[in-house]
């Protein structure tokens, strides 16, 4: 089984995408930019590989216009070298990459502009995939549509777009059941016909059940049987409903217990789970170090190294907590350590809790800093104090120090990166 995550990274540095006004989407700007997203993609890819996450989705927005127009030039070739180096990666970490079209790729639409422009689109994601050197395993995952007044005609006019699609396309595809308008036995019954996967969607399903009903480990089973071996595990989506928002707006960070509800019920316990959450990497390590079969305390002490003093900063009591449940080396309190994490970040920051946090943040450097660096952090947080500053002033300062005197340690912290 492989947990993963969705097309950005928390807490890592150099991780952030760029994007491209249409105006100004010049060659060398298009290429500037291309070239500034894949090395941040290879940052992702390197964290995934050492904190062994296995799925990975690829944001649609790598290429700024790439099934466009108005992106003329031959971008897997000029950025061959870093497409290979990336792929290469990935293969040998064997780590599973797919790709997520948006709301725009709509296969089913009567307008035939339309069509077109989504055919150019999963082309696009297709040879994408490709020039990393992703075989079919690595998927393209798509919504229905619309429905357009008539569901079943706009079901059939999808299989009839479907069918104009390339080979290589038609592979890669495989579709999701949404919160709206197609429910998973639709999908299921299209996919079938189509001879394609089924992606199951357990929060979709929540809003949008079929009339027949059945829960997750029914529709799951179902699902499966649509997936051939060329095709690789079985893959699914997994989120949780935020409090108070939109029905199917995703939660903030993946609560455990219900979590760890639904993965007891899984029918295959090899199955790949694509998390949608918005805190992305942190709930998947969270899942992943929940379910693991190799618990070591030391997975959980390597979480606290990175979490420690966002903590500190929302609540000493339950940073002191967390020290005291650490411990027991012979115990893996996973359960318990990430419930006190989920309970700290449910408080807002205080003054003089932020301010105790920042002077340990401070201590890295205090024997190393400058004269003058040691009045300009007095003054950010002397400003702070009495309200003529902010705390993110404060930290600005603090991560360029640890970014000046190379502190490894703190640039992986957490508390520079979470709000």
């Amino acid at each position: 089984m492989s947990i993963g995550y969705a097309c950005l990274n928390i807490g890592t540095p150099n991780t952030k995408m760029r994007s491209v006004m249409q105006r100004n989407a010049t060659a060398e700007k298009l290429t500037e930019v291309t070239a500034h997203n894949l090395v941040a993609l290879e940052w992702m890819i390197d964290y995934n590989r050492e904190n062994d996450i296995k799925l990975f989705r690829i944001s649609s927005d790598l290429i700024p216009f790439g099934s466009s127009p108005v992106n003329k030039l031959d971008w897997t070739e000029i950025h061959k070298d870093a497409f290979d180096r990336i792929g290469v990666k990935i293969r040998k970490s064997g780590i599973r990459v797919s790709m997520h079209p948006g709301q725009y790729t709509v296969l089913n639409s009567p307008t035939e502009d339309v069509v077109d422009r989504a055919i150019a689109d999963l082309i696009y994601h297709d040879r994408l995939l490709s020039a990393l050197g992703a075989d079919r395993t690595n998927k393209i995952v798509l919504h229905v549509g619309g429905i357009y007044g008539d569901k079943e005609a706009a079901l059939q006019r999808f299989e009839e777009n479907f069918r104009r699609l390339p080979e290589t396309v038609q592979n890669r595809l495989i579709i999701e059941n949404d919160d709206r308008l197609y429910h998973i036995e639709d999908i299921l019954g299209l996919a079938a016909r189509l001879q394609i996967p089924a992606v199951y969607d357990n929060l979709h399903h929540a809003i949008n059940p079929p009339p027949s009903g059945g829960d997750d480990q029914y529709w799951i089973a179902a699902a499966a049987k649509t997936c051939s071996p060329h095709d690789g595990n079985q893959k699914i989506h997994y989120s949780q409903q935020a409090p108070g928002k939109r029905p199917g707006a995703h939660s903030d960070t993946i609560q455990l217990e219900p979590f760890m509800a639904f993965h007891a019920q899984l029918p295959d316990q090899q199955i790949d789970i694509m998390l949608e959450v918005k805190d992305k990497n942190l709930s998947a390590i969270k899942c992943q170090n929940a379910t693991t079969t190799t618990s070591r305390m030391g997975l959980l002490e390597k979480e606290w190294g990175r979490y420690k003093y966002a903590i500190l900063e929302r609540s000493p009591a339950i940073y002191q907590a967390i020290r005291t449940l650490l411990k027991d080396k012979e115990a893996y309190p996973v359960l318990e350590f990430y419930c006190l994490i989920d309970t700290a970040f449910a408080e807002e920051i205080r003054p003089g809790y932020a301010e105790n946090a920042a002077a340990h943040v401070w201590g890295y450097f205090k024997k190393h800093a400058t004269d003058a660096e040691r009045r300009q952090y007095e003054k950010n947080l002397a400003n702070y104090r009495n309200g003529t500053g902010t705390l993110a002033t404060v930290k600005r300062q603090l991560f360029k120090l640890a970014e000046k005197y190379e502190t490894e340690y703190l640039l992986q912290s957490l508390y520079f990166y979470l709000d």
